[in-house]
C-alpha cells in the first residue's frame, strides 16, 4: 500500500475544519475515521497489481555507448482497470529511463518501452517491475513488485574499427591483389613476371628465364591459414585506469582490430583470457562468426585484483596451441610482475611460437615527466622518469628474448599492433 499527496492535502483540510468548527477530540476522531474510510474504499476499488502478467521483448545485446530498448508488455486479467505508475528497474550502469505512466483496462494489455544507455560493459539484468495502482479517489494505491527476467549484454565498443580500411588496403598489397608481390621466408609462390631494376636477384627463376626472351622472377604472397592466439591478461595490471577506462578495455579494442585484420588475411584467430584461471576462450570460429564470438566472450570480463599466474597462462597457451603460431600477449610492462611471473617461463613460449607483447601506456606519465613548475612537479617528474626508464628496461629485456613489444597509449595501441602484424606478414615470419 502507498499513500498519495492528495491524502495529505485532504488531511490538512480536515485539520482546518476541526480547528474552526469542532476543536475537540471527537472532531479529530471523526476526521481520522472519515479519512480511513476513504482510504479503504480507494484501495478496494483500485485495480489488482498481483494479477498482472508481464512479458518482455527487445534488445539482447548492444555496443557500449549505443542506446537499447526493451519493451515490457503488461496484461490485466482483473476486473478493474489498473491506473497509476510503473517502474521497470535496472542497475544504475544501465542508465534506464524506467518510469512510466500506466493505464491498463480490464482484459487488455499495454506495452511500455524502457530506453537504456549503458555506461559499462557486461550483462545488465533487469531488477524488478514495481506497479503502483492508484484508486479512483487518488488517495491511496496498491503496490507490488514482480520479477520479469531479461538481460542486455553490453559489448565492447570497438572504437578502433576506423583503422580497419587502411590496414586492409595494406594487407591487399601484401597479398598480391594490387600486384605488389613480396619475397620472404615462409611465403607462397604466386606467379612469374619480367625482372625490373630493384628486384631481389634471389627471386630470379633461371629455368623460366632460359625459356623466355627476358629474365623472369618469381613473385610471392604471404601464406594464409596461419594461427594467431590473442591472450588477454585479466589480472591486477589490467585494472589500472588510463583516462576513463581500465587498461583491459583498451587491450580489448586492440585485440578486436587485430582479429578483424587477421581473419581477413585468412588466418585462424583464437582468444584466451586468463589471470589465475581461464576466464574466457574462443576457438575454431569462422571468419564470419569470429567478431561476434569475440565481443560476446569479452563483454562480461572484468579485471581481477590478483596477480596473474604467468606459468599457468603460458601452460594454457601451449596446451591449446600445438602448431607454431603468433601469440599476442596483451598485458602490462610493470617490472615486478614481469620479473616474477613472465620472464621465468617466457623461453618455453618463444621456443615454439612467435611472441608479441602489447601493453597500454599511460599518457599522463609522459606529461608528468615534462613538469617543472614547482617542487612538487619536479618530484612527480622524477618519479615519472624512473617509471619510464624501468618500462624501457623491460622492453629491452623482452627484445633480448626475441619478443616484439608494442607499447602505446590507448588510442594508438590498436593501429600500432596491427602495423606490427602486417610487418611480420611482409617479412614472411608468420
Amino acid at each position: 500500500m502507498a499513500l498519495t499527496g492528495r491524502l495529505g492535502l485532504l488531511a490538512l483540510l480536515g485539520a482546518l475544519v476541526v480547528g474552526l468548527l469542532a476543536p475537540s477530540g471527537t472532531g479529530v476522531a471523526a476526521v481520522l475515521l472519515a479519512l480511513l474510510v476513504l482510504v479503504v474504499a480507494d484501495l478496494v476499488l483500485a485495480g489488482s497489481v498481483r494479477a498482472l502478467r508481464f512479458s518482455r521483448a527487445g534488445t539482447t545485446s548492444v555496443r557500449l555507448g549505443e542506446p537499447a530498448e526493451v519493451t515490457l508488455t503488461v496484461t490485466n486479467p482483473g476486473r478493474r482497470a489498473v491506473r497509476g505508475w510503473l517502474r521497470d528497474a535496472w542497475p544504475p550502469s544501465a542508465a534506464a529511463d524506467d518510469r512510466h505512466r500506466i493505464a491498463v483496462p480490464s482484459g487488455e494489455r499495454r506495452a511500455f518501452t524502457t530506453r537504456l544507455l549503458p555506461t559499462r560493459r557486461g550483462d545488465r539484468p533487469a531488477v524488478r517491475v514495481t506497479v503502483r495502482a492508484v484508486g479512483p479517489l487518488g488517495l491511496a494505491a496498491r503496490q507490488g513488485s514482480h520479477e520479469v527476467p531479461w538481460s542486455v549484454r553490453v559489448l565492447p565498443p570497438f572504437h578502433s574499427r576506423k583503422h580497419l580500411p587502411s590496414r586492409l588496403a595494406r594487407l591487399q598489397q601484401l597479398d598480391g591483389r594490387n600486384a605488389v608481390m613480396i619475397r620472404g621466408q615462409g611465403t607462397e609462390f604466386d606467379s612469374l613476371r619480367e625482372y625490373v631494376i630493384g628486384d631481389d636477384v634471389r627471386s630470379i627463376d633461371w629455368r623460366a628465364s632460359a625459356r623466355a626472351a627476358d629474365v623472369m622472377v618469381r613473385t610471392w604472397r604471404p601464406e594464409r591459414d596461419r594461427h594467431l592466439v590473442l591472450v588477454l591478461d585479466t589480472g591486477r595490471v589490467s585494472a589500472g585506469r588510463v583516462g576513463d577506462a581500465p587498461r583491459l578495455d583498451a587491450a580489448m579494442d586492440a585485440a578486436l582490430l587485430l582479429a578483424a585484420l587477421a581473419s581477413r588475411a585468412g588466418d585462424r584467430v583464437d582468444l584466451l583470457a586468463y589471470d589465475r584461471r581461464l576466464r574466457a576462450a574462443v576457438q575454431g570460429s569462422s571468419a564470419t562468426t569470429l567478431l561476434p564470438s569475440l565481443v560476446n566472450a569479452m563483454a562480461p570480463l572484468e579485471p581481477s585484483l590478483v596477480e596473474t599466474d604467468a606459468r599457468g597462462m603460458v601452460a594454457e597457451v601451449l596446451r591449446r596451441t600445438r602448431r607454431r603460431a603468433l601469440v599476442v600477449l596483451l598485458t602490462g610492462l610493470d617490472p615486478a610482475p614481469l620479473e616474477e611471473g613472465l620472464f621465468p617461463v617466457l623461453g618455453s613460449l618463444t621456443s615454439r611460437h612467435e611472441v608479441i607483447v602489447a601493453s597500454v601506456a599511460d599518457p599522463r606519465v609522459a606529461e608528468m615527466a615534462r613538469g617543472r613548475g614547482d617542487a612538487e612537479a619536479v618530484f612527480d617528474a622524477a618519479a615519472a622518469e624512473r617509471a619510464m626508464a624501468e618500462r624501457a628496461s623491460a622492453v629491452a629485456r623482452l627484445g633480448q628474448r626475441g619478443v616484439a613489444v608494442v607499447d602505446a597509449v590507448p588510442e594508438e595501441l590498436p593501429p600500432a599492433l596491427a602495423d606490427r602484424y602486417l610487418a611480420l606478414k611482409a617479412a614472411g615470419r608468420l
